[in-house]
């Protein structure tokens, strides 16, 4: 019988649609659809004696406008089943904090989409088959993100009244008024007298004029005190509006927003919300199949061994108490589109150099980044002229949600995965010791090759050239310094490393776990690296990991300042504790 290739056309064109893939057996010839690369709504058919690899699909990297990823193909997570319980729940007016691309324009898009009745977009989707009306409002919806607000004061003002303008044009309405605030108000009212429904606001990244004029007091503050009387508008109008939402990445505690709207709902550390903006492990396995199986079958590797390598890599985002974690989306389908290459995709985006200046300026110990404790308002706050370094890097997501202690109240930072804490370890080191990247680069597979087979006298020599490229005059005699490049190194090839680590004996200056070897370092300043081993038995700094099963090596290390480098190493096992 021969193949109705119109038929089959318009079945895959619904099938791509869908997201699923199609592979279609006629007379025996195995036939699947793709995209022809220059018509991007173009599907052919494709026939061929042997069907060896699955359709690449579209993955929406960049993409964040809700209508294209459904009209066009891309794949999409659900999260509508959360949107619906925002929507129905308690409250009208939400604030919602999360870092860069993670998501928030895609949400604040998703939501227009509802508030605009579009139901023919979420056919399929959770919200389609949940308790909803689809009726028509309209949506005011600013996205803040793209403005140069460094420029001036003028930046803002155009940037805003674009959008206004834009929107008053869209639903038919005049566009007048004097100041921002009074543009944003006459635009409500004539909305509501025109269309006889109430507004939902939907404003995206509200607090990037305020973070772009960080470094300029001037500007900042004239900035944030056009925001306050532009945002005031939202509280002297609220009986036009049916719905607001605003996100960013910090609650700007300055901004009136937060002080005069007294019904805002902030949803940032809500475990209810915890993953309305990321993916979840089910998530991952359920709409990446297709993705994983390839990768797995490319790369030969089993499907567990995969899946525990990229949890480790870029999981471990958490927003609330529940220890529920999410994946970055941008990291991961940049993974999946990239063959299944660890790389880091969410972190090369934005460059860290502002915050690391902050701890330096704060004096924040780098060894102890890890496992710092705050409370809620901690978290959340965020002052210009009193800013904890700390609180920053959670809100920016180099930081993360890691345990809470219910008893105190305090939640426990930790970095969330290996590529924010390795890339972010290379960051401060090439801030701090002025090394090139390539000098950096060179240890990055050699060292932790080194450790992971128990080579300890290869591992010292390779940190012997290293030490050797950092600038003369920024090395500084003190011991700390030393252990601190260490860590850095450890942390930056991805090795799992901690120092000053308390146990009930002492402290151990750095610690360092592999698959199988526990790597106990003492350190010393124009010591002896015999000091420092005979300090490692007297103290038992390893005993709480003599049960692990784990291979035990004691090493101790001194450093001469005048040769600004290693001066020798010791290193010796320690009493096995593997079953041998």
């Amino acid at each position: 019988m021969p193949i109705d290739r119109d038929f089959l056309l318009k079945k895959a064109v619904k099938i791509y649609k869908c997201n699923r893939l199609l592979v279609y057996p006629e007379a025996g010839l195995p036939a699947r659809y793709c995209l022809l690369p220059e018509h991007d709504n173009l599907l052919v058919l494709s026939t061929k004696n042997k069907y060896t690899e699955p359709m690449k699909r579209r993955l929406p990297i960049g993409i964040q406008d809700f209508t294209k990823i459904r009209e066009e193909g891309y794949v999409y997570v659900d999260k509508t089943s959360r949107i619906h319980e925002m929507l129905t729940g308690s409250g009208g007016v939400f604030f919602l904090a999360r870092p860069r691309r993670f998501g928030k324009s895609l949400l604040c898009s998703t939501l227009a989409a509802v508030f605009e009745g579009r139901r023919e977009l979420f056919s399929g989707l959770a919200i389609d088959s949940l308790d909803w009306e689809w009726k028509k409002h309209p949506v005011i919806r600013l996205d803040l993100n793209p403005g140069n607000y460094e420029q001036g004061i003028d930046e803002l003002t155009v940037t805003i009244k674009r959008s206004l303008e834009l929107c008053a044009k869209r639903y038919g309405v005049p566009f007048t008024g004097g100041s921002l605030s009074d543009f944003f108000a006459r635009l409500i009212i004539n909305l509501y007298e025109k269309y006889g429904e109430k507004a939902a606001v939907v404003i995206d990244e509200y607090d990037k004029p305020l973070l772009s004029t960080i470094n300029d007091r001037e500007l900042h503050t004239i900035t944030r005190n056009a925001l306050k009387g532009f945002y005031a508008a939202l509280k002297s109008y609220d009986q036009y509006l049916t719905f607001v939402l605003l996100t960013g990445v910090t609650k700007y505690s300055q901004v009136s927003v937060f002080s005069e709207l007294n019904n805002l709902t902030d949803i940032s550390l809500t475990p209810d919300y915890n993953d309305i903006c990321g993916i979840t492990q089910e998530e991952l396995e359920a709409e990446f199949q297709p993705e994983i199986d390839g990768i797995v079958q490319e790369k030969n590797i089993s499907k567990p061994e995969y899946l525990a390598r990229l949890k480790q890599y870029y999981n471990g985002y958490r927003f609330s108490k529940r220890a529920d974690t999410v994946y970055n989306p941008f990291g991961l389908l940049n993974h999946f589109n990239n063959h299944g290459e660890f790389d880091t995709y969410w972190f090369a985006t934005g460059t860290p150099a502002f915050l690391i200046k902050l701890i330096e300026m704060q004096k924040i110990d780098i060894l102890h980044l890890e496992r710092t404790a705050f409370t809620l308002a901690g978290l959340q706050k965020f002052y210009v002229d009193n800013m904890d370094a700390l609180a920053v890097l959670y809100q920016a997501g180099y930081l993360t949600i890691t345990d809470y202690d219910d008893e105190f109240g305090e939640y426990i930072l930790d970095y969330p995965n290996e590529e924010v804490r390795s890339a972010f370890a290379n960051a401060l080191l090439e801030h701090y010791i002025h090394v090139s990247a390539q000098e950096v680069n060179a240890l990055s597979v050699s060292l932790p090759r080194a450790l992971i087979k128990g080579d300890i006298d290869e591992a010292m020599n390779m940190l012997i050239p290293f030490f050797a490229a950092i600038p003369y005059d920024i090395q500084i005699k003190d011991e700390r310094y030393y252990q601190t490049v260490v860590h850095l190194v450890f942390k930056m090839i991805g090795l799992y490393c901690r120092s000053e680590v308390r146990i009930a004996t002492g402290r151990i200056d750095t610690l360092v776990e592999t698959k199988n070897a526990v790597y106990c370092f003492e350190f010393k300043l124009d010591g002896t690296a015999e000091e420092a081993l005979r300090q490692i038995e007297t103290k038992e700094y390893l005993l709480p990991w003599t049960g692990s099963g784990k291979q035990l090596f004691k090493v101790g290390v001194s450093f001469d300042y005048e040769k600004r480098n290693i001066d020798e190493w010791k290193a010796a096992p320690a009493a096995c504790s593997c079953p041998c």
